[in-house]
């Protein structure tokens, strides 16, 4: 005989038991809800503090790498013949790194996609335009019963969330 099918969920590990328990809670969860706000601040300050002392340090480690590696192209591509075999590798290998060189892949950019749109359209280059169908889900929230019976589609109702909103002054800065 098959065990029966055992259903879990997580131990429930506080209950307030009164209106007043409940009302203390929540002002309790206010309360921490400030604290991690601070702790929050307090990370983030110290994070900030961190970078300002770096910051310019790195700048300067950045510099030098940004300089020494213009100068390593200007004298690869004054070399270029002789580092690619007269063009037959992409590649040299200068016993402390490799260079390289590679052509990008074409690549589309377009401007004004409206313009563009139109354009295409006018020059019956419509295979270039993409037409993408998808669902219309509100309009599916607008008329529920004409799509009542459709497989796949299922309308979700009745969903309730529980919020706690503990009361807080808002600071104006």
């Amino acid at each position: 005989m098959a065990k029966p099918a055992r259903l879990k969920t997580p131990a429930q590990i506080y209950t307030s038991q009164s209106r007043d328990d409940a009302a203390a809670d929540i002002r309790k969860i206010g309360d921490l809800q400030r604290d991690l706000q601070r702790v929050a601040a307090e990370m983030n300050d110290a994070i900030a503090h961190i970078t300002s002392t770096y910051q310019p340090r790195l700048e300067a480690v950045n510099e030098q790498i940004t300089t020494l590696q213009q100068g390593v192209q200007s004298w690869c591509e004054a070399n270029r013949d002789d580092l690619t075999n007269g063009g037959k590798v992409k590649t040299a290998n200068l016993i402390t790194g490799e260079i390289q060189w590679r052509q990008r892949p074409p690549s589309v950019r377009v401007s004004k996609s409206e313009v563009v749109l139109e354009t295409l359209t006018r020059l019956g280059l419509t295979r270039f335009i993409r037409n993408k169908p998808e669902v219309n889900k509100d309009a599916i929230l607008d008329e529920p019963d004409a799509v009542r019976g459709v497989a796949g589609i299922s309308i979700v109702t009745g969903v309730e969330d529980f919020v706690i909103s503990p009361f807080e002054q808002q600071v104006a800065a």
